[in-house]
């Protein structure tokens, strides 16, 4: 009776967990659909799901409109180089806060994640003004500058919580056989936490990647990454749904499938120190 019971608990959360993750990804799917319709077909009421007159039509005019490779280095260049700098950096800081505690770490840590809860547009226009000054408008530097510093109180905070699940002791017995600070957190600190740095690295990729109010407000035509991309498929003459949603399945389709290839380094990360 009890497994039974058991039996039929596990398949309902597991039709749970399917009907959750089909709703999340129906969207997505709508909007690869949609990006092989014609336009009379994206708008047609009711909705054509699958049988429809497919095409790559849509494809061929946003390749041949918009420089995809140059949207998408961009997005590479300012995605990867904005996570790598806010590692560099988290990586002291949440040693210190982890292993190295004061009276206000707690404080401090509170104080950066209450930074997550401003309005972007609060800070938009000093920001603005700042990136006109320093000619770093329309720049793939100003944006990774900016994009680490929104994303680093969610770096700190992982790598924090990772760290904390590391035994002092094993950093301890590093010290008293002469390891320096710099080395105890390379080759000591670093290789132990692996799974967390790469969950941590991987999350703020999507992050940077999907980021659209900073990337549209600081860039124009030469740094703009794929949000960007998108963007520019929106008109005053109106919205062309087919088309625009090539240029989404085009911009979503790297990190969809770098999250594929990475889930399980992913799943792993995150639950990193959680069984012990």
């Amino acid at each position: 009776m009890a497994r039974s019971v058991t039996s039929r608990r596990k398949s309902i959360n597991t039709a749970l967990a399917w009907g959750v993750g089909l709703i999340i990804f129906f969207p997505i799917l709508w909007t690869i659909l949609t990006s092989f319709k014609t336009e009379g077909d994206a708008i047609a009421y009711p909705p054509k799901f699958f049988f429809f007159d497919w095409t790559l039509e849509n494809y061929a005019i946003v390749q041949e409109r918009s420089n995809y490779m140059r949207y998408l280095w961009n997005s590479v260049i300012i995605a990867g180089g904005s996570t790598l700098l806010g590692v560099v950096i988290a990586v002291p800081a949440a040693w210190s806060m982890a292993f190295v505690p004061s009276k206000r770490t707690k404080d401090i840590l509170m104080w950066m994640l209450s930074t997550k809860m401003l309005p972007a547009v609060g800070v938009l226009y000093p920001i603005y003004l700042m990136f006109i000054q320093l000619g770093l408008l329309d720049t793939r530097i100003g944006l990774v500058i900016v994009l680490m510093l929104i994303n680093l109180p969610i770096i700190v905070w992982m790598l924090y919580t990772y760290f904390k699940e590391i035994p002092g002791e094993i950093l301890e017995a590093a010290r008293m056989d002469g390891a320096t600070l710099k080395e105890e957190i390379l080759y000591v600190l670093t290789p132990m936490a692996i799974p967390g740095i790469a969950s941590t690295i991987l999350l703020n990729i999507i992050l940077a990647w999907n980021e659209a109010f900073w990337t549209l407000n600081l860039t124009a035509a030469k740094a703009g990454p794929l949000t960007a991309f998108i963007a520019s498929y929106s008109s005053p003459e109106g919205l062309f749904y087919a088309k625009l949603s090539a240029a989404s399945t085009m911009a979503i389709a790297p990190i969809l499938i770098l999250g594929w290839f990475s889930q399980k380094q992913l799943v792993r990360g995150l639950t990193f120190g959680a069984v012990k």
